[in-house]
């Protein structure tokens, strides 16, 4: 059955008057016609009298309309329900970040983003580099920070913030320890202690090596800054990583070098350019780009 006929007959048992029925619904008196015919030979039975210029229901149709409104009330309320069941949905925000981001202002405006929205309900999760793009196109993800070689993306929207540069981080009983800058021709030789190919440094760091004519001999290759810093403050080699991601205070015995390299990344939100996007996903995207300056460099 139709709900939009169930409508029209329940209106019109109420009105009894085709012309107040098709104003209220905003239809024409052919259509509420249309429909109470239809109505009346899909259930074989007579709706409505109709003599002269007026209208009665008939004893089958007082039937059909105690039904009628049972079905259009209960179908109201599926309808409102799924209603909230969608704005619900819209009011979920999932931010999937590198798990370098607390070293970044970003995690500063995610955190007031969300102290200053309580009624959106925030996801936020870590993600290898390689996953974050994915899980935008699989829908998994809203919006991720990632870190970035380029500055746009054909099917990405990208909002820029901080730019990090690279750094080669040296036992402080290294040679190299005390100077201002390094070249990576000056690495030649040592045990290069990377960061994998889970992340997106690890190809830059690579063309630096070839572009300066070595291939690094690799002692360790893993995910963890922290162990890769471990091992550097131990004296097991040399890594070169990003300037903010290194931070000193627990390993004493590691130094960072600003490296000669124009190469540098740049910190950015991101989601699709192409939508849907969510009532959530919108607000945060505006908060973001209103609040550019608090994160960017």
């Amino acid at each position: 059955m139709d709900i939009r006929k169930l409508r029209t007959f329940v209106n019109l048992a109420h009105t009894l008057n085709y012309t107040e029925t098709a104003a209220a619904l905003f239809t024409t008196q052919a259509t509420v016609s249309k429909h109470i015919i239809s109505m009346e030979k899909e259930l074989e039975t007579q709706l409505f009298i109709r003599a002269h210029r007026t209208i009665e229901l008939t004893p089958a149709g007082n039937t059909v309309l105690k039904y009628a409104r049972e079905i259009l009330t209960s179908y109201d309320e599926m309808a409102r329900q799924l209603s909230t069941d969608r704005n619900t949905a819209n009011q979920t925000l999932t931010i999937r970040a590198i798990p370098s981001v607390s070293n970044y202002r970003a995690l500063g405006l995610i955190t007031e983003f969300q102290r200053a929205n309580p009624d959106i309900e925030l996801h936020f999760t870590e993600g290898e580099s390689y996953a974050l793009l994915p899980s935008l196109d699989d829908g998994h993800s809203d919006i991720v920070f990632m870190r970035t070689f380029v500055e746009h993306q054909t099917e990405y929207d990208m909002i820029t913030g901080e730019v990090d540069r690279f750094v080669a981080v040296v036992p402080d009983t290294s040679t190299l320890a005390h100077q201002s800058h390094i070249n990576v021709s000056q690495l030649r030789g040592q045990n290069f202690l990377m960061l994998g190919k889970e992340t997106n440094l690890f190809e830059p760091i690579m063309r630096m090596a070839r572009a300066a004519d070595f291939t690094p001999t690799i002692t360790y290759e893993g995910q963890r800054i922290d162990l890769v810093l471990q091992l550097v403050n131990k004296g097991m080699g040399v890594s070169i990583m990003m300037e903010k991601t290194v931070r000193t205070d627990d390993y004493p015995h590691i130094v960072k070098i600003p490296l000669d390299t124009d190469v540098s990344s740049h910190l950015a939100f991101v989601r699709r350019h192409e939508g849907p996007h969510t009532q959530a996903s919108d607000r945060f995207w505006r908060y973001a780009q209103a609040h550019r300056d608090s994160y960017a460099e």
